[in-house]
């Protein structure tokens, strides 16, 4: 275990990013502005949605294996039942870092599907939001991580 702030700082240090569950309808959902922020930030960041072709005027990817070159580590901000499937293909294709999104309620994490990366050699941050560290984090989701303390895990 370690402590999440650190994780946190690792996963952040990766320029190509995977964010699955980018929606074609923006509104509402934590995974385009995860994805918004980090393009913004100069990340190479991926969209992955099974069925969308394009999202935020971006080519959108339907799974993880399709895009090319691969990616570093990934950004999990769909329904918890299907972050399993999403955990198998981050060990199928040698992806050592993922983060299960999660601000308020149940958000992405999935206790199993952790288990099984962490099991796999993959350093899972299980709750929490990358928005909520530097150097991704503005003044409102610094707000969020004070309210969501408790769906931030302290070591992981």
């Amino acid at each position: 275990m370690i402590p999440t702030k650190q994780a946190a700082t690792s996963f952040l240090q990766c320029k190509r990013i995977a964010v699955t569950g980018v929606s074609r309808a923006p509104k509402g959902h934590g995974s385009n502005a995860v994805y918004k922020r980090l393009r913004d930030r100069n990340y190479e960041v991926f969209a992955v949605n099974p069925n969308a072709d394009e999202v935020e005027g971006d080519v959108c990817y339907h799974h993880l294996g399709d895009i090319p070159g691969g990616v570093e580590a990934v950004v999990m901000a769909t329904r918890p039942e299907t972050v399993e499937e999403t955990m198998r293909d981050c060990v199928d294709l040698g992806i050592t870092k993922a983060w299960m999104h999660r601000a308020f309620g149940a958000g992405s994490v999935n206790p199993e599907a952790a288990r099984f990366g962490r099991e796999h050699g993959v350093t899972v941050i299980d709750g929490g939001c990358p928005l909520m560290f530097e150097p991704t984090t503005e003044f409102g989701h610094k707000i969020i991580k004070l309210l969501c303390s408790s769906k931030v895990p302290k070591q992981v």
